[in-house]
């Protein structure tokens, strides 16, 4: 496995494919920027020594011989006035656009890393999200990614800045006078090893902090998506405590850092404003000392020497928040990497995609199981023969969810085999595998958009009579056009404006659009009215022998007309038959009928 350095590394200079180019270009806008902030310096030095003065400036003598020839035009205050002029405007320009290419560059970095997170989180198995919380993701797959972008934006260049600084500098004042180069870089080291012990110190920090507001931001989510549970058991207060306590702690540990980052600015500030008043200082005393001599320290030499130390002190300085910035960002990828490094969903059979998924379902010594080989489905097997409708009943817990989540291989098997059409599903392609298997949960998830369009999911180019018709079936249609605004009705986040029984038959409806040849109705009308319940049964009955419809439900009238009913029990199952064979046989289907009240034949329900 690849080091978590090599990994970051790697996650970025591929989030930047086709935007390094930009990188390099802002580096060398970089270069010119600051060259032409260095002239502004050289060009007061000038005015000061030779203009006002008269002195010979620090100036390299092939310039100093060019400007000496046009001495009337050079050695006035309108020419160095207009050489600040045109030195500012280029810093200017070069620097907005080295920003602008460091922006896009960025910017589109941030994209990509989004788009890559995006599609591994749908490709990982269905598991991973079972054992993550989504807020936590939300918060990497947002304010992560985010990190990593105003590094890339806002601190990248200007490592490159301090270095190009740093060293323009250093060789300008060592070519003036190295001396005085030497005293005005000698508090440089001090704040250079206080800018790393800041990093190596307050890195943890930042991962605790991220961590505080992975926590809050689960919170949130948790408290929103379940803002009915919340309501109906008067928990408002309880939420508000929890996530009061939560918010605290991010405060605590956001406090803290900032406490630090004032401690290091503080500090940092203090050491740089000395430098400047030492050299300041000694460049007084060099002047007075040199005054009159051929190598007189000038006074544009003072000038220009407190100019590149104050223009050298405040980059190391920054180097501070650049490791700073450089830890959060580190943090923020490894965590980001945390999501990638989780292995995708993977084919462990052929992966046919032309295979017959209209023949008989087959489960041959079926064992499943979460934490054992077989605690949740132990030794299951039975046939579903072509067009026939089988119902599922059993105790909470007994695998009924689980025995049809494995037919859309949402998890792996322990042991035995599946096969649909006389082929292992180990050996379909899953994404072809799950487009003919429509299931409906118990708890289904409407997105938060109009009604139509959560109908029409799964085939946004369905016609409108197509979605009348499947609507219909799902005796949804009526209540639908009650709205004001019908099928264009906005539902809230998860049908939140919905009733339970409404977002069941919608959820229903938008199975059906599917026109998968199995499906799968898990304990999906459990909010439905008896007669609402008898619609949809009675819409269902028509469609039989066009596929395998599985019921599950704990009412036997929803069950007991079905071909095959399976009883499961403790995870095993313990009988199998018809609804008139099983009310012949002593067990858990004919108590749960006689305590509904069922009549024996199933004929007679209606």
């Amino acid at each position: 496995m690849k080091k978590r350095s090599d990994q970051n590394r790697a996650l970025v200079m591929d989030a930047l494919r086709g935007s390094k180019w930009r990188l390099l270009l802002a580096a060398v806008e970089v270069i010119l920027a600051i060259l032409a902030l260095y002239c502004t310096s050289y060009v007061t030095s000038y005015a000061l020594d030779y203009v006002l003065l008269g002195e010979d400036p620090s100036l390299p003598d092939w310039l100093f011989s060019f400007l000496t020839a046009h001495s009337d035009v050079t050695k006035t205050f309108w020419f160095c006035a207009l050489m600040l002029i045109l030195f500012t405007v280029l810093n200017g320009w070069f620097t907005f656009v080295r920003r602008r290419n460091v922006s896009l560059a960025s910017e589109q970095m941030a994209k990509k890393m989004r788009d890559v997170l995006y599609r591994h989180l749908n490709a990982v198995p269905y598991d991973y999200h079972k054992h993550i919380s989504t807020g936590d993701l939300v918060q990497r797959c947002t304010s992560d990614v985010d990190t990593v972008r105003r590094f890339i934006s806002n601190q990248l260049m200007e490592i490159v800045r301090i270095i190009v600084m740093f060293v323009t500098a250093l060789v300008m004042m060592l070519l003036i006078h190295p001396q005085m180069a030497l005293i005005s870089m000698v508090t440089l080291p001090i704040l250079s090893v206080l800018s790393f012990l800041y990093f190596r110190f307050v890195r943890k920090y930042f991962t605790e902090a991220d961590e505080a507001e992975g926590a809050l931001s689960t919170a949130i989510q948790e408290n929103l998506t379940g803002v009915r549970v919340v309501r109906a058991f008067g928990q408002q207060r309880a939420e508000y405590d929890k996530f009061t306590k939560l918010n605290a702690d991010f405060r605590k540990k956001n406090l803290f850092l900032n406490r630090l980052m004032a401690y290091y600015w503080s500090g940092s500030d203090a050491i740089g404003y000395l430098q400047i008043a030492l050299t300041l200082v000694f460049g007084v005393l060099f002047y007075a000392r040199t005054h009159g001599t051929p190598d007189a320290f000038t006074l544009g030499n003072i000038y220009l020497f407190v100019s590149l130390t104050n223009r050298l002190t405040w980059p190391v300085r920054q180097l501070g928040r650049i490791l700073a910035d450089l830890g959060k960002a580190t943090v923020s990828l490894n965590r980001l990497n945390e999501i990638l490094n989780a292995a995708a969903e993977q084919e462990p059979g052929k992966a046919l995609k032309d295979v017959n998924t209209e023949g008989d379902i087959t489960f041959e010594h079926v064992c499943f199981g979460y934490d054992a080989p077989n605690d949740v489905l132990d030794d299951i097997s039975f046939t579903v023969h072509a067009g026939q409708t089988v119902a599922i009943l059993g105790s909470t817990g007994s695998g009924k969810s689980s025995l049809v989540q494995l037919m859309q291989r949402l998890y792996p098997t322990t042991s035995g085999t599946i096969s649909i059409g006389g082929t292992p599903i180990n050996d379909i392609d899953h994404e072809t595998l799950r487009r003919n298997i429509a299931i409906v949960l118990q708890e289904p998830f409407l997105y938060s958009r109009t009604i139509r369009e959560n109908i029409k999911l799964v085939r946004p180019e369905a016609t409108d009579e197509e979605m009348y018709a499947v609507a219909k079936e799902a005796a949804v249609h009526d209540v639908i056009m009650q709205f004001a605004d019908g099928y264009d009705t906005v539902v809230g986040e998860r049908g939140v404006t919905l009733s339970g029984g409404q977002q069941q038959r919608v959820a229903i409806a938008r199975a059906l659009m599917q026109d998968a040849p199995i499906l799968i109705f898990d304990d999906s009308m459990s909010a439905v009215d008896t007669e609402t319940d008898a619609k949809i049964r009675e819409s269902l009955r028509a469609r039989r022998g066009k596929g395998i419809l599985f019921l599950i439900s704990h009412r036997i009238t929803t069950l007991c007309e079905a071909d095959v009913i399976l009883v499961l029990e403790h995870g095993k199952l313990v009988q199998m038959g018809t609804h008139a064979q099983l009310m012949q046989q002593d067990g858990l289907y004919r108590r749960i009928a006689e305590i509904q009240d069922v009549p024996q034949k199933g004929g007679e329900v209606a």
